[in-house]
C-alpha cells in the first residue's frame, strides 16, 4: 500500500522594515510543518516587485513601511494578481487600517502580538481561500458596515450632534420637528452600537463618519 503523497507547503513572502522581525518570523516559518518562505523584503516597494518575481501562495505584509506603505503595496500587487493573498501582520489595530487594509484587498489582519498557533492558523485559512479576522476585530467591522449604513439625513443629524446640539437646535437647524430628530438619533445610536450621544459622537470621529458623505 502506497502513502500518498503530501500537500505542497505554503509557500511565503514576508515584508516588515525591522530587521529583527523578518528574523524572528523567518525562524518560525522554518520550524513550522508545511510553511516555506521563499523571501522577505524590507519595504513596499521590494514586497511588490518579490511578489511578482516569486509568486507566493501568502504574503505576510506590515503596513508602515519606507517608499511604499503597506496599503498602496497590496493594492499594487492585487492590480496585477486578483488572486493575490496577503494577511497584514502589524501593531496598528484602528478600525480605519483594518477596513482600509481589506478595501485594498488584504484576506487577513493579524496583530504582531498575536501567538503561533493564531499565525498559522490565519496563514492555512488564507491560504485556503477563506479570509481571516480574530473575533474582536471582525466585531468592529461588522459594528462598521452598520454604521456606513446611515441614511443621508441621519448623517446630517449625526453631524450636528457631534456639534454638541441639543434636539430643539437639531430640529431648528435641520428644519424638521424635534419628534423627528430623536427618532433619527435613536436608529443613529442603534447603527453606531453605542448607548450615547457622547458615544456616538466619539465613534463617528474615530471611524471617519464625519466627513463620510
Amino acid at each position: 500500500m502506497t502513502t500518498p503523497p503530501a500537500d505542497p507547503p505554503i509557500t511565503l513572502l514576508i515584508a516588515d522594515d525591522h530587521p529583527l522581525i523578518l528574523a524572528g518570523l523567518a525562524s518560525l516559518i522554518a520550524s513550522l510543518p508545511g510553511l516555506r518562505l521563499l523571501g522577505q523584503a524590507g519595504t513596499g516597494l521590494a514586497a511588490v516587485e518579490l511578489y511578482r518575481e516569486l509568486r507566493p501562495d501568502v504574503v505576510l505584509m506590515d503596513l508602515n513601511m519606507p517608499e511604499m506603505h503597506g496599503i498602496e503595496a497590496i493594492e499594487r500587487i492585487c492590480a496585477d494578481d486578483a488572486q493575490a493573498k496577503i494577511v497584514i501582520l502589524t501593531s496598528y489595530q484602528g478600525e480605519d487600517s483594518v477596513h482600509r487594509a481589506l478595501r485594498a484587498g488584504a484576506r487577513g489582519y493579524l496583530l504582531k502580538d498575536s501567538g503561533f498557533l493564531q499565525l498559522t492558523q490565519c496563514i492555512r485559512q488564507v491560504a485556503a481561500g477563506r479570509h481571516y479576522l480574530p473575533p474582536e476585530l471582525a466585531a468592529q467591522q461588522a459594528s462598521r458596515i452598520d454604521a456606513n449604513r446611515l441614511s443621508k439625513r441621519e448623517h446630517d443629524i449625526l453631524l450636528h450632534l457631534s456639534a454638541g446640539k441639543s434636539n430643539k437646535m437639531i430640529a431648528r437647524s435641520a428644519g424638521i420637528e424635534v419628534g423627528t430628530v430623536k427618532f433619527h438619533v435613536n436608529n443613529i445610536l442603534t447603527k453606531l452600537n453605542v448607548s450615547s450621544r457622547t458615544e456616538a459622537a466619539t465613534v463617528a470621529a474615530r471611524r471617519g463618519l464625519l466627513g463620510a458623505f
